[in-house]
């Protein structure tokens, strides 16, 4: 091994020695000295380009044999990765090191100057290789389609590329000017507020990628809503500091990502998945259409096919219970039938038999607190289909058959009006 170094040692000081006395025999003497340098410098940059393309080239052979994603998910994400370049630029750069004082050893000048410039190279392409190896874990998650852990790494890897970069232009400082580390981390002891403040979204960014991921309470793909910015749609990509939202008019939003955090979200995507959807809307009567129903009424209303059972069922029910009763040709004693009780039973029965509505969601009409504008009957009910156009269709179709079917009743519905 040592006979072996010690060839390449004589080999490249041959080929310098060569150039050397070739451009001293040929060339103006004032740019003699010029020439020699530049020239070595060409030899010795192709040759560690020969070698780093070389060695580029095997290992992506070799790869390339394992680039099954099914049975080598590991190598498929490393080679995507391209963190083997990053290693054989490193192996290029060694040996480009390890080179030069064979190249240079006639101009110590130089050689001090492009050592120094291989150095800075060096950290540069370790630096590259670490955020290559973050990427390669994305990679392998994204393989394995596990969401969660992607968020997580990219939480991590955003704020570890950050904070490298800081690091890493720290050491580069170092290496240039030839100042001792210790002296810089002895200066930012005093700025350390000062960091934490620039750094301020990074770190709550950071937390809030853990904490998404770990609470698994949204991912990338899902229907969200954020109520704070009037925004609904799919997120489309979490970072570090922003997340940016595909809403349904094919626009994009971008929030902080410490917003999911800090702010109410609405997360849709159980509702998309199990394909059902909330319908929660009210129809505003008003209170003076009211009324107890007489027995003409009824009767009329009997032709209905979804409540005539119930009417028959209640007309024997309230006979019975009014048998008893003083002054039972008053209208108000006991308990009567009212136009609003009948047609919410109306309204329950038709969300039961109405086919576009999940028959294992909570089905109910229920009334709400009486407003200004009258007395809202709310329709509570899960399409059973949750793509948007769909739903909107399933919802319009209900209330329009509500709205319209109410007039059977003698009930009057609530509306502004409008001076023209």
């Amino acid at each position: 091994m040592k006979d072996e170094i010690q060839d390449t040692k004589d080999f490249l000081q041959n080929i310098s020695d060569q150039i050397h006395y070739l451009v001293k025999g040929s060339v103006h003497p004032e740019l003699v000295l010029t020439c020699q340098i530049v020239l070595k410098f060409i030899f010795l940059a192709g040759l560690v380009y020969a070698i780093d393309f070389i060695f580029k080239f095997l290992v992506n052979i070799i790869i390339k044999k394992f680039f099954d994603k099914e049975k080598y998910p590991i190598i498929k994400s490393i080679y995507q990765s391209r963190i083997t370049n990053s290693i054989v630029h490193l192996g290029a750069l060694n040996f480009a090191g390890y080179a030069l004082l064979s190249v240079f050893y006639r101009h110590p000048k130089s050689f001090t100057l492009l050592e120094l410039i291989v150095n800075v190279a060096i950290i540069f392409v370790i630096a590259g290789m670490l955020f290559r190896a973050l990427t390669a874990f994305r990679n392998y998650f994204v393989l394995k389609q596990d969401f969660y852990k992607i968020m997580a790494l990219n939480a991590i890897s955003e704020s570890v590329k950050i904070f490298g970069i800081f690091i890493l232009t720290v050491i580069g400082i170092c290496t240039i000017f030839g100042i001792k580390g210790g002296t810089i981390l002895g200066s930012l002891g005093a700025i350390t507020a000062v960091l934490v403040l620039v750094f301020r979204d990074t770190i709550l960014g950071f937390v809030t990628g853990l904490h998404v991921a770990t609470s698994k309470s949204m991912k990338v793909g899902d229907w969200i809503g954020i109520p704070k910015y009037n925004i609904e749609g799919n997120i489309s990509d979490i970072s570090l500091l922003t997340t940016k939202i595909t809403n349904f008019d094919k626009t994009i939003s971008t929030i902080p990502t410490y917003d999911l955090l800090t702010t109410e979200i609405k997360n849709l995507q159980v509702m998309s998945e199990s394909n059902t959807r909330r319908i929660k809307k009210s129809i505003y009567f008003n209170i003076n259409s009211f009324k107890f129903l007489n027995d003409e009424e009824i009767e009329r209303l009997r032709d209905i096919n979804l409540i005539s059972d119930y009417l028959e069922s209640k007309i024997i029910e309230l006979k019975k219970e009014k048998e008893n009763l003083e002054h039972k040709d008053k209208i108000i004693n006991g308990r009567q039938l009212t136009n609003i009780g009948v047609f919410r039973y109306y309204a329950q029965k038709y969300i039961e038999n109405d086919a576009d509505i999940d028959k294992n969601g909570a089905m109910m009409v229920r009334q709400l607190e009486i407003t200004p504008q009258g007395l809202p009957l709310e329709i509570y009910c899960f399409a059973n289909d949750s793509k948007w156009e769909h739903f909107e269709e399933i919802q319009a179709d209900i209330f329009d058959h509500l709205l319209v079917a109410s007039k059977e009743f003698d009930l009057q519905v609530m509306q502004v009006n409008v001076k023209v």
